[in-house]
C-alpha cells in the first residue's frame, strides 16, 4: 500500500502537464514523456561557427547564440539530460577523455552546465558477445533518470546502474566498490583504479545474468523512477538470425527497488515468443482513474498497459496488464489472404518509441530498425482508461520518435523516419501542415517556447512556428548527423550531433 501511494503521489504531481527548468529525464520532469519544456527566452536562430584551421574544435568567436561546444566521440545517439548544475550525454570513446581508457567503450559524460567542462565520466566496457548483443563504436544510447544526487541509465551492457552525481572527487560510495574491474571486465585488461574524474557506481542489476534477457544489437531504455521503484525494458530480442528469440519467456518489462536495485517485479504479458527483431523502446506513466499505470511500447507490435502497482501471482510478483492495443492495422498483417511477412516495407512494425501520456490518452507510433528502412507506419491515439482507438494516422511513416504536444494549443507534432514533420490536433487528430526536412529523422521533436525544433541526418537544425499554419522560422547545418533529440533547460536548448554538443542560448559565446 505504501509503494502504491507513492507512485500515485508521483503521477498526481505530474498529472497536468508540468515542467521545471531543468530536464531531469528523457521526457524531461513529465513521466507521461511529453517531448515539451516550459522554458522561455530561447533563440529562435543560431550560428555553429567554423572549426578551427586543422582541427575539429568549433570556434567559438565564430558562433552567435552558442554558450559553449563539448567534443562527443564520434557517435552520440544518447539524448541529453540536464539537472542540478550538470549535464549529461552518452557517446562513444573515439575521442579518449582519459589516457587510462582507450579501445571501444561506451561512455557517459557529466559536463558543467555552465562550461561544457568534463566532470567525470562513466566507462563501460563492451559485452564479449560482440554486435549481435552490444554493436560497436554506438556507445550509450539512453538517457540517464537524475533525481538529487542518484542518477540511474541502462547501459550497453544490458545493464541498469545506480551513479552517484557527483562521481569520485566526493569518494567512493555505496554498496559497490568494484570500479576499478568493471571498467575493464571482458577486456582482458589489469583493473583501473577510478579516480576523481571517474563515476561512482552505487549498485548495478545485469538484466541479460539476472533475467536471461538478450538484447539484438543494442539495449536502450531511459528508465522511468515513481517513487521508489524503478522500471526498465529489458531489451530482449532476436538471434543474430533476425527470426529465433533466444531467450521467449524473459520479461520485456521490470520494476526494481531503486534505491537498493532488488529485483520487484516483472511483467506478465508473454511478450518474448511473439517479438519482430528488437525491443529499444522506454516505459512512460500516468494516473488514470485514480491508478497508476505504465505503459510500455513493445517489440510485438502492442502497446501495454501496465498496473504500476506489482500483484503476487503463484509466488511470483508480475506488473499485471491493464489492457493492450495492437498498433498494426490488419492491412498491415495480411494482403490476398497470405501474411505479411515482417520487415516488409507494407508489414508490421514493432514500438520503438516511446508511448507518450497526455489529458487521459496515450500517443505513439510505429517503426523498425532504421536499418530496415523505410514503410508504412501507424500513429495511434488511445484511450488510457480503456485501451480503445480514439483515433489514427496512417501517412506517417515508420517512425524511430516520440509525440511532443504543445500544451497551449493542443497541437501535435510527430517526426518520421522517412524526414517528414506532421502537426496535427491532439485531441481529434485532423492534420494540419507537413514539412519535409529531405533527411532521415531519427530523433524526436522538442516543443519549447513557442516553436518545435528536430535535428535530421543530414545535419540540418529546423526551428518551425508551433501553430497550425507551417512557418519555418530557421534552419542551419551543423556538420555532422543529428541523431539525438534536441532538449531545453535554464534558458538553453542542447543539440547533439554525433561528435559536438551545442549549448545553444541568446547572446552567448
Amino acid at each position: 500500500m505504501r509503494t502504491l501511494c507513492l507512485v500515485t503521489a508521483v503521477l498526481l504531481l505530474h498529472a497536468a502537464p508540468a515542467f521545471s527548468q531543468d530536464w531531469p529525464a528523457w521526457g524531461g520532469a513529465d513521466p507521461g514523456r511529453n517531448m515539451a519544456s516550459a522554458v522561455t527566452g530561447l533563440p529562435d536562430r543560431f550560428d555553429p561557427g567554423k572549426p578551427k584551421p586543422g582541427s575539429e574544435d568549433i570556434d567559438l568567436a565564430t558562433t552567435k547564440n552558442v554558450r559553449w561546444i563539448a567534443r562527443l566521440g564520434s557517435q552520440t545517439y544518447g539524448n541529453t539530460v540536464v539537472a542540478g548544475g550538470k549535464v549529461f550525454v552518452g557517446t562513444n570513446n573515439e575521442m579518449p577523455r582519459d589516457p587510462r581508457h582507450t579501445g571501444d567503450r561506451s561512455i557517459l559524460l557529466c559536463l558543467d552546465e555552465k562550461t561544457g567542462d568534463l566532470l567525470w565520466q562513466l566507462v563501460v566496457p563492451k559485452l564479449k558477445a560482440g554486435k549481435a548483443n552490444d554493436w560497436e563504436s554506438l556507445g550509450i544510447l539512453s538517457s540517464p533518470f537524475v533525481q538529487g544526487r542518484r542518477l540511474w541509465l541502462v547501459t550497453s551492457r544490458n545493464e541498469v546502474l545506480c551513479l552517484d552525481t557527483e562521481g569520485q572527487a566526493n569518494g567512493n560510495d555505496g554498496p559497490f566498490q568494484d570500479e576499478a574491474a568493471y571498467c575493464v571486465q571482458d577486456t582482458g585488461q589489469p583493473p583501473v583504479a577510478p579516480g576523481p574524474k571517474d563515476a561512482d557506481i552505487l549498485w548495478r542489476f545485469d538484466m541479460i545474468d539476472q533475467t536471461g534477457a538478450f538484447p539484438h544489437n543494442a539495449a536502450n531504455c531511459s528508465v522511468l523512477v515513481l517513487g521508489d521503484t524503478l522500471y526498465a525494458g529489458t531489451g530482449n530480442g532476436t538471434d543474430w538470425t533476425h527470426r529465433n528469440v533466444p531467450c521467449p519467456f524473459a520479461p520485456s518489462l521490470l520494476a526494481l527497488d531503486k534505491n537498493t536495485g532488488r529485483l520487484l517485479a516483472e511483467d506478465g504479458a508473454g511478450i518474448g515468443p511473439r517479438l519482430f527483431h528488437g525491443q529499444w523502446s522506454s516505459p512512460s506513466a500516468g494516473v488514470v482513474d485514480g491508478k497508476p499505470l505504465v505503459f510500455f511500447g513493445a517489440g510485438d507490435g502492442w502497446l501495454y498497459a501496465f498496473n504500476a502497482r506489482p500483484a503476487n501471482a503463484t509466488g511470483t510478483n508480475l506488473l499485471s496488464v491493464a489492457w493492450k492495443f495492437d498498433c498494426n492495422p490488419p492491412e498491415y498483417k495480411m494482403k490476398d489472404g497470405e501474411p505479411i511477412k515482417y520487415p516488409e516495407a507494407n508489414g508490421p512494425s514493432e514500438v520503438n518509441a516511446t508511448p507518450a501520456f497526455y489529458d487521459g490518452r496515450v500517443y505513439v507510433a510505429t517503426g523498425q530498425d532504421p536499418e530496415q528502412g523505410d514503410g508504412v507506419g501507424r500513429l495511434v491515439c488511445v484511450d488510457a482508461a480503456r485501451g480503445s482507438l480514439l483515433w489514427d494516422n496512417k501517412t506517417v511513416h515508420r517512425s524511430l520518435s516520440t509525440v511532443s504536444i504543445d500544451p497551449q494549443t493542443g497541437l501535435l507534432f510527430l517526426a518520421d523516419y522517412a524526414g517528414f514533420l506532421y502537426c496535427l490536433d491532439a485531441k481529434t487528430g485532423q492534420p494540419h501542415w507537413t514539412y519535409d526536412t529531405k533527411a532521415h529523422v531519427w530523433g524526436s521533436t522538442l516543443v519549447a517556447d513557442g516553436r518545435v525544433h528536430v535535428g535530421d541526418e543530414d545535419g540540418d537544425f529546423c526551428v518551425l512556428a508551433a501553430s497550425k499554419e507551417k512557418k519555418l522560422i530557421s534552419e542551419v547545418n551543423l556538420g555532422g548527423p543529428v541523431y539525438s533529440t534536441p532538449v531545453a533547460a535554464n534558458g538553453v536548448i542542447y543539440v547533439a550531433t554525433q561528435t559536438h554538443l551545442y549549448a545553444i542560448g541568446k547572446s552567448g559565446k
